[in-house]
């Protein structure tokens, strides 16, 4: 398989215990592209996301994420989950859990860097919450949280952004916010987001699928794709684009 590919799943059969929920998945994305997923309910968009994170392994096929397994390619993916645990009795702020994404251990001790601390600033700023970084998360309501997990998804400098549902459990302004910001990460990275806002989604993709227990290819951003396998290049997108970091993640003082 050529490594020259954001994304690329071949013959790939997933799925929990032995049931298997997606069979004989075949996706290719070029980097760059904006991937929107939708699907029922149970019809495997979790599970295909899953899969793209290393959350996963397939029963059978391959995943690879720039030519490596998930795994090995972790450090170069941001992930926003569905539902994300946090604990909001814990005494953790804005900043906090953002600088989090700065860390790419999670078992040794790190500081971070002025240059890490520069990049969450910045990232709070872009998502419109940096005069709260000081403020508990628990004191946050829903949509502010999923902002600054997005902030968290952002900080590690991923090459593959996978979102979840982003949308999930916030009012309409919050959604419209957030749809702004996905907008201006277009051709930045490769983004791959499940969502059950067609409209909105779709409008913002370069190419989609609905995941039923296998992969079914849709028109994006205007346009007809032939198939998943499509590649090309992205649109350009005029705005306020997510900040490039300097330096690279983590180290000591």
């Amino acid at each position: 398989m050529s490594s020259t590919n954001a994304v690329t799943l071949t013959g790939v059969r997933a799925g929990y215990g032995a049931t298997p929920v997606l069979s004989e998945v075949n996706l290719t994305l070029a980097a760059g592209e904006f991937l929107a997923v939708t699907g029922p309910n149970g019809g495997g968009k979790s599970t295909l996301l899953g899969l793209l994170v290393g959350l996963l392994r397939p029963f059978t096929g391959e995943v690879e994420i720039h030519g490596r397994s998930p795994h090995r390619a972790r450090g170069r993916i941001g992930y926003l989950p569905q539902a994300a645990r946090l604990d909001l009795e814990f005494p953790m702020t804005v900043r906090d859990l953002t600088a989090m994404g700065r860390i790419r251990s999670t078992w040794l001790p790190q500081r971070l860097r002025a240059a890490d601390r520069a990049a969450v600033t910045e990232l709070l700023r872009w998502v419109g919450l940096a005069e709260l970084a000081a403020r508990p998360v628990a004191a946050l309501s829903t949509g502010q949280r999923r902002r600054v997990l997005l902030a968290r998804a952002l900080a590690t400098e991923p090459d593959l952004l996978v979102l979840d549902e982003p949308e999930a459990g916030i009012d309409a302004e919050s959604a419209e916010r957030l749809q702004k910001l996905l907008s201006s990460l277009i051709g930045s990275m490769t983004v791959v987001v499940a969502s059950h806002d067609i409209e909105g989604t779709a409008s913002l993709a370069t190419c989609g699928v609905t995941v039923d227990h296998g992969l079914t290819p849709w028109s994006g951003n205007g346009e007809q794709h032939e198939s998943v396998r499509r590649g090309g290049d992205p649109p350009s997108n005029a705005g306020d684009r997510v900040p490039e970091h300097a330096g690279p993640i983590g180290g000591s003082m």
